[in-house]
């Protein structure tokens, strides 16, 4: 049987005050548990447990979950939802743009489990890591983005590979979702109003499935994918 105690447990969820880490919460919230949103805007997410936070400053995020691990007694999983792009040719993309993709998407991630896996060790808990599917595919004028969702991909397996039999490590794949990911993008780098998004909720429920998952029992990579989905595979 699954373990009640992750679903029902204290959650934290970077990114969490909107778009697919908000779905989460409520996902998570819907069950029974705690969602703890980590996000640099907190201003949205009513009465529940929130922090503010940047993820791209590696040491002061390391040190804010930290903090959060100390104030709510552990945690039972992570959810690293936090995530931004800057579209655009390599040479035309600002530097501290580019390297600000890669310092929230991939360092981020890495600084927030770094810091909650003596937790997460300890309740013998779970992280789900959010790449994309362009971790799989690239494509043009998406380096810094490809490039940072490669790295957690394999950040992901390789942390998998490290803690076998003492945390358990899902890589979440998903595709376009209906949120407000897109809205600082010029046009031509938006998606048209016929694309094919996904729901937040159904990934949500796919990271549920993940953390839903019996001791001994692994999802170690969920491609999730609206069905007419063109960038998988």
């Amino acid at each position: 049987m699954a373990d009640p105690t992750i679903l029902t447990g204290r959650i934290l969820i970077t990114g969490g005050g909107s778009g697919l880490g908000a779905a989460v919460a409520d996902a998570v919230e819907a069950a029974g548990g705690t969602p703890i949103i980590l996000d640099r805007d907190i201003s949205g997410v009513g009465d529940r447990t929130a922090y503010e936070a940047d993820v791209s400053d590696g040491r002061a995020v390391e040190d804010r979950v930290r903090a959060v691990v100390d104030e709510q007694g552990g945690l039972e999983a992570v959810v690293t939802a936090a995530g931004i792009d800057r579209c655009g040719r390599l040479e035309e993309v600002p530097a501290e743009e580019w390297e600000r993709v890669i310092s929230v998407n991939l360092l981020g991630t890495a600084a927030v489990v770094r810091a909650a896996l003596p937790a997460l060790t300890a309740s013998r808990g779970r992280v789900v890591t959010v790449a994309s599917s362009l971790a799989l595919r690239a494509v043009s004028d998406a380096t810094a983005y490809c490039a940072s969702k490669f790295g957690v991909l394999g950040f992901s397996r390789a942390l998998a590979a490290e803690t076998r039999g003492q945390i358990g490590v899902t890589t979440l794949v998903p595709s376009g979702m209906r949120t407000h990911f897109f809205d600082d993008r010029d046009d031509k780098y938006k998606p048209g109003d016929d694309a094919s998004l996904n729901d937040p909720n159904a990934v949500a429920n796919a990271v549920m499935f993940a953390l839903n998952q019996p001791e001994g029992c692994e999802v170690r990579e969920l491609v999730i994918c609206h069905e007419n989905e063109e960038s998988w595979p």
